[in-house]
């Protein structure tokens, strides 16, 4: 296993292994090639983009995107995706990648990670028990 940063010259591996996560169930989602790559473009285009890469030998088996931030209490990481591709789920590369962010957090002074995910999809599970907390304080909203 290795993790590597996210850069262009590998978008288009990345993006087949984040189609491959969120175009079955329980997501569903109809994600195309070019449609994923753009939204992952615009991620890796935004200011203080932060983005690994998880190899499982020569095959990209998941992926994180986010930024830093500054926040009252120090600078953060926000992970805005984490995605795992569907064979490999299941078998600790998503823990591998949140523990990878944990020390990058801590090698550049980040003060704390967060994120958002649906509380009704096995990701909430998943964050749970790897020792993110629910902050009940804050609400999506959307229109």
């Amino acid at each position: 296993m290795k993790v590597v940063p996210v850069t262009t010259a590998i978008i288009d591996d990345v993006v087949a292994v984040f189609i491959k996560a969120y175009n079955q169930p329980p997501w569903n989602y109809g994600w195309t090639a070019d449609r994923a790559k753009q939204y992952l473009l615009e991620y890796m285009n935004c200011g203080n983009f932060t983005g690994f890469v998880l190899y499982d030998d020569n095959d990209v088996a998941g992926a994180v995107f986010g930024h830093t931030k500054t926040w009252w209490t120090g600078r953060q990481l926000m992970i805005d995706e984490l995605f795992i591709s569907s064979e490999k789920q299941r078998k600790g590369y998503g823990k591998m990648l949140l523990d990878y962010c944990d020390r990058y957090a801590a090698d550049n002074q980040l003060s704390s990670i967060v994120l958002m995910t649906n509380k009704y999809m096995p990701s909430f599970g998943f964050y749970d028990k790897n020792g993110y907390t629910t902050a009940g304080q804050y609400v999506f909203m959307f229109r």
